[in-house]
C-alpha cells in the first residue's frame, strides 16, 4: 500500500495520504478534509476499500481502455468535490484478476459504490462529472 501526496484545495499545502487509514484525511495545515484517492489490487483491496468508514467509489479500469482514461479526471474531480464524504479507489483490472472475477467485471470502466464493505450501487461506462456526482449524491442521501 502506497501513500499519495495530495495538495490541499483550501490552502495549497501538500499532504501525504495513506491508501488505508482509520478516519478521514485532513490537511495538516488548515485541517480541512482532503480528497482521498488510492489504488488497490487483489492483495490490499480489503484494507484500502472494504474497511473504509466513508463511502468508497471503486473505479475498475484498464490502462488500454480509452473511456477509462476519459472518465478518470471526472472521478478525481468528484473525489475533490466530496472530500471527507467519498474515497476514490482505483483498481487496474489487468493487475487484479481476483477482484475482476469476484465482482464479475465484464466491461471497463465499471464503477461501484461501497459502504461498510458491501456494494450498494454499480454502473458501467464513462459519464461526465455532473452525472457521476448526481449518482453518488443519491447514494449519500440513502436512496440506493
Amino acid at each position: 500500500m502506497e501513500s499519495r501526496v495530495i495538495e490541499c484545495p483550501h490552502c495549497g499545502r501538500k499532504n501525504r495520504i495513506p491508501a488505508a487509514a482509520d478516519g478521514i484525511p485532513h490537511c495538516g495545515n488548515c485541517h480541512q478534509p482532503l480528497p482521498w484517492i488510492a489504488e488497490a489490487g487483489d492483495d490490499d483491496f480489503g484494507d484500502v476499500a472494504e474497511r473504509s468508514n466513508i463511502l468508497v467509489l471503486v473505479d475498475m479500469w484498464a490502462t488500454w481502455c480509452g473511456p477509462c482514461r476519459q472518465v478518470s479526471p471526472a472521478l478525481e474531480q468528484v473525489a475533490r468535490d466530496l472530500a471527507g464524504k467519498v474515497k476514490l479507489v482505483k483498481v487496474d483490472v489487468d493487475k487484479a484478476p481476483k477482484l475482476s472475477e469476484r465482482f464479475t467485471i465484464q466491461a471497463v470502466p465499471t464503477l461501484m459504490l461501497m459502504r461498510d464493505g458491501k456494494v450498494v450501487a454499480r454502473r458501467a461506462g464513462a459519464a461526465p462529472a455532473s452525472a457521476l456526482r448526481g449518482w453518488i449524491d443519491e447514494v449519500l442521501r440513502g436512496a440506493t
